[in-house]
């Protein structure tokens, strides 16, 4: 919920005048009387558990907890929209019409200790599509990387989902390129045959580097990986260099994948850049700042 749950203090310049004693009496009996009110209606709706991104006062918290149900304040709106999301809920604003409609709903809410933090999860929820991942470590750089580790697994498994196509990862797609151009160039005369073919040796650099970081000898990976994309026809399209295995192998059944836009992306961005690079036609330079 996005309400406040407590008794409002008055504002500092807040001035009241009465001309019979007795009514200031009926003001505190209102004031009373709303946040009762409220909370009779969060009771009445059924909910067994409250939570609000406003505070949730003391009176509010006891009344609650007399009648076996759990609540939290001042949640942070993100918390809020991630659990409604998983729960099926929805924020509301007022504690009229809360009905069934509205609420989310979990098989199962517990409050865990891990370490030294308390968290409330919300468990068992019949059609949530969401995962609450907690990561703890010793320090913030291992928590930090680990996070970042898992945002970019998850991120290129969604990519890969809404592209709907992919390629084997390891080398293979960039040594099927350079296949293609080096045959292409055959048929072409003058000296864009020379730009076609730099342009093919450049795309054996992936393979032949991640072959040198597993500790593997390049030449004689590439070698291979040349003869497999040559000879052995469709068989020989997804060949790349399996760094665990420390050979070649068909990565496509080794389910190293990689989605198609991230290679168009990443092919894309290294031609602008090598244009840009080759459009220079001279630089200048200060000797002055150089001592």
């Amino acid at each position: 919920m996005n309400l406040e749950l407590e008794l409002k203090a008055e504002k500092d310049s807040a001035e009241i005048r009465l001309d019979n004693p007795d009514d200031f009496q009926k003001i505190v009996d209102a004031e009373w009387q709303i946040i009762y009110d409220k909370l009779d209606l969060i009771v009445a709706s059924g909910a067994k558990v409250v939570l609000s991104k406003l505070p949730i006062g003391d009176l509010a918290t006891q009344y609650f907890a007399d009648r076996d149900i759990f609540c939290a304040g001042r949640v942070p709106i993100n918390d809020l929209e991630r659990v409604a999301k998983a729960t099926g809920g929805a924020i509301q604003t007022t504690t009229h019409g809360l009905t069934e409609q509205i609420m989310g709903k979990c098989g199962k809410f517990e409050e865990i200790q891990l370490g030294s933090e308390r968290y409330n999860m919300f468990t068992q929820c019949a059609n949530t599509k969401t995962v609450t991942l907690v990561i703890r470590g010793g320090a913030s750089q291992y928590i930090e990387e680990a996070a970042r580790s898992l945002n970019d697994a998850i991120m290129i498994v969604t990519r890969a989902i809404k592209t709907h196509a992919v390629v084997a990862g390891g080398g293979a797609i960039e040594m099927e390129l350079s296949r293609y151009l080096r045959e292409h160039v055959r048929t072409i005369k003058g000296k864009q045959q020379l730009v076609i073919n730099g342009f093919a040796k450049a795309l054996e650099i992936i393979p032949k580097q991640l072959s040198e970081n597993s500790g593997m000898d390049s030449t004689d990976i590439l070698n291979k990986l040349r003869q497999k994309h040559n000879t052995a026809g469709e068989d020989g399209i997804w060949q790349g260099v399996d760094v665990l295995g420390g050979k070649i192998d068909d990565l496509m059944e080794l389910f190293v994948w990689e989605p198609e836009i991230v290679r168009i992306n990443v092919l894309t961005a290294a031609t602008e850049a090598a244009c840009t690079i080759l459009s220079v036609d001279q630089t200048i330079r200060n000797p002055a700042s150089e001592q």
